[in-house]
């Protein structure tokens, strides 16, 4: 299986076996990102140029393109080198003059002798009240009128490919497309009224009106239907080799969980409920755990992840939660270990501070199995650190978090399950293309006591009357987060506009008052800014973003974010979200420079209107695209051709039902449909994909 068959060859080969394209074209080629003839398969045309014959240029609209028959009368030779040579013509209800610059008159007038008849085809402009076509796309004699496409694709280039080469070198790798079986499911390809693959791609190169550029129509449906396919079924295998993985069954008795129950001031959610009963069944399942916890901020997903760390327990096994940052770590710390009293459980943290015999001590209860559950940083990845007997992994905040350490973090149990919590919310389309190997609980509402938060859009201009509220509100003893803009992308700038800020706010409100935090202050210097904010001993703490994930200070009731419009949508609500923690009602200021453009006001508004963070992030996606969203060269959102997220959730969702259920009826994909969708991942480069089926 490890082989490229053989049908596949003359795709793959060197662009310079195309006719036309030699070794210097194929170089320019890859701007396109084309390497081989099957990339230009996946190369679609973005737009197309009517060539539909007119009668006359009269009465056109112009500039515009246009194809009319001509008679060829006079040409006028250019008066200096390179100048223009025109050629003046006739079509049925007026005349006009073709012009070439650069010309080689003998040349013209043997190839349009006065007095033909030719059809010309190219953009008609006016010079001077006179209609003019310069440098004709088309003039071909009246006789092979029907060499000229009707409707002309016209192809992203790049530099040294033009729109002739492209055509000619996309014509050339059509030519080597192999008969393939059908990989799409019978059912799903007659319901949607999909062509076959060949005719999909062959329409897909030659529209023949401007509704068969878009995404909608059935030709390039089917082939963004195959790529986000190919994608789901390399993701389906590689969670079939994790299922095939040996877990152990994690079994609880539920008695520690009913005791933390028991304890809570209110009720969970139905959310947290449902997802607490799905992670704990799936621990109870012979097979590894590999699930995603979704929630908004604020939806509570601590309590749920306790509630796994505890079933591990109650089996007589360790747990271990893993943060981001010293900071993070520290505050689950601080927020279980109320929980882990209640339940009688020892709860313990391990981050880069500790040292010497203090480490020494802790790694020692560690490995004897009295700790019970760690809170930690990447420290616990560190080869000396041992488990007695690890259950379950939890790790907050996928995103800063690979799936190496991933796979490190259940090395350190013997088949340890791992549950990953985000509090992004993803729209559906992204989760399902970033996490489709994973299960996914998700948290979508609020528990009981949550203040709703006021969000107030208030331009730059105001900012006295916004320092003078924050007087008063520090004057009643609240407190508040001051978000500096991300100047430019220099950090030396950001740590300019913090600085100022700072001073300026110090001025207003006091000394002692203000805290600050960015990027270029030691760690140390960070963690004691933010241990004096938590502890209410500066009541405003002006910050750079750094502040987005998981704090918590209770007692912080407004934020103000500087510059809001240049901040992501899915940003600016993790920033709201560290507000509203308490029980005093919390108000949110987005300042904003004016004048606001629209997109950037109706991005703002969003956040007025709901605090719902999946509809946030629908949006954001909508208005930003796949790519800015999660700045995607660090996302594991894989890159598609053809197929386009934001638009074709839907499509993605099919595209997964199908993969699992195509590998449900035949895992080693070995059936005539599991032949074809082979054939599939190697035409869509979907080599991990083929590893796993070959190794598997």
């Amino acid at each position: 299986m490890s082989q490229r068959p053989e049908a596949l060859f003359p795709l793959f080969a060197g662009l310079e076996t195309l006719e036309g394209v030699g070794p210097k074209t194929a170089q320019n080629f890859a701007g396109l990102g084309v390497q081989t003839p099957r990339d230009l398969l996946f190369t679609l045309p973005y737009s197309g140029i009517d060539r539909g014959r007119r009668n006359s240029v009269k009465d056109a609209v112009l500039p515009s393109t246009l194809t009319v028959l001509v008679t060829i009368g006079s040409h006028r030779p250019a008066r200096n080198k390179g100048g223009a040579y025109r050629i003046h013509v006739e079509d049925a209800e007026t005349s006009f003059q073709l012009v070439y610059f650069h010309a080689r008159g003998d040349y013209l007038a043997r190839q349009m002798p006065e007095g033909a008849r030719m059809i010309v085809s190219g953009r008609v402009e006016l010079f001077d009240g006179v209609a003019q076509m310069v440098h004709p796309d088309f003039a071909v004699p009246e006789a092979e009128a029907g060499t000229l496409p009707l409707f002309e694709p016209v192809y992203p280039l790049t530099h040294g490919v033009t729109q002739k080469l492209m055509y000619k070198a996309t014509r050339g790798a059509l030519a080597r497309l192999p008969d393939l079986a059908e990989w799409i499911d019978p059912e799903q390809k007659k319901q949607a009224g999909w062509p076959d693959f060949g005719p999909a791609v062959g329409a897909a190169h030659d529209p023949q009106e401007i509704a068969d550029l878009a995404a909608t129509a059935p030709a390039r449906e089917r082939l963004a239907y195959d790529e986000l396919l190919a994608h789901q079924i390399t993701l389906a295998l590689a969670r079939q080799k994790e299922r095939r993985k040996q877990g152990r069954s994690t079994k609880g008795d539920g008695s520690l969980q009913a005791r933390v129950l028991a304890s809570l001031p209110y009720q969970p959610t139905g959310a947290q409920t449902r997802a607490i009963a799905e992670i704990t069944a799936d621990m109870a399942q012979p097979q590894r755990m590999n699930r995603l916890l979704q929630g908004d901020v604020g939806a509570g997903k601590t309590l749920v992840a306790f509630m796994a760390l505890l079933a591990a327990v109650e089996a007589g096994g360790q747990g271990v939660l893993m943060a981001p940052t010293e900071i993070l770590a520290r505050q689950h710390l601080q927020g279980l270990r109320p929980l882990a009293e209640e339940a009688g459980v020892v709860l313990e943290i391990l981050t880069g501070r500790d040292k010497g015999a203090e480490r020494q001590a802790k790694l020692a209860a560690l490995a004897g199995g009295d700790i019970q559950v760690l809170v930690g940083t990447h420290a616990v990845f560190q080869t000396d650190v041992n488990f007695a007997d690890l259950r379950l992994a939890v790790v907050d905040e996928q995103h800063r978090f690979g799936v190496r350490q991933r796979l490190e973090l259940g090395r350190k149990g013997d088949r340890a399950d791992v549950l990953v919590m985000t509090a992004t919310p993803i729209p559906r389309s992204l989760a399902l293309a970033q996490y489709g190997d994973m299960d996914v609980s998700v948290l979508d509402e609020k528990p009981p006591g949550r203040q709703p938060i006021t969000t107030a859009l208030i331009s730059t201009g105001k900012l006295d009357q916004v320092v003078e509220r924050l007087r008063a509100a520090v004057a009643e003893g609240r407190q508040c987060y001051w978000v500096c803009p991300l100047v430019e992308e220099s950090e030396v700038s950001d740590l300019i506009a913090a600085e100022e800020r700072f001073k300026r706010l110090r001025a207003s409100l006091g000394e002692g008052v203000v805290g600050l935090v960015h990027g270029q202050i030691p760690p140390a210097e960070k963690d004691a800014a933010m241990r004096a904010f938590q502890k209410g001993e500066t009541q405003v703490l002006v910050a750079t973003t750094v502040i987005e994930v998981g704090v918590d200070v209770p007692n912080a009731t407004i934020i103000v974010i500087e510059r809001a419009e240049t901040f992501g949508l899915a940003q600016l609500h993790q920033l709201r979200g560290r507000v509203g923690r308490g029980k005093g009602a919390s108000t949110c200021l987005l300042m904003y420079q004016s004048p606001l453009g629209e997109t950037g006001r109706q991005r703002l508004e969003v956040l007025r209107e709901t605090e719902d963070g999946f509809v946030i992030a629908e949006t954001d996606l909508k208005m930003r695209g796949t790519g800015d969203l999660i700045g995607t060269a660090q996302s594991g959102v894989p890159r598609f051709k053809v197929a386009d997220l934001e638009r074709q959730a839907g499509l993605m969702a099919i595209a997964q039902s199908d993969a699992r259920k195509l590998l449900a009826e035949d895992p080693t994909l070995t059936s005539d449909r599991g032949k074809a969708a082979r054939m599939l991942l190697w035409l869509m480069r979907q080599d991990e994909a083929i590893r796993l089926i070959s190794v598997g």
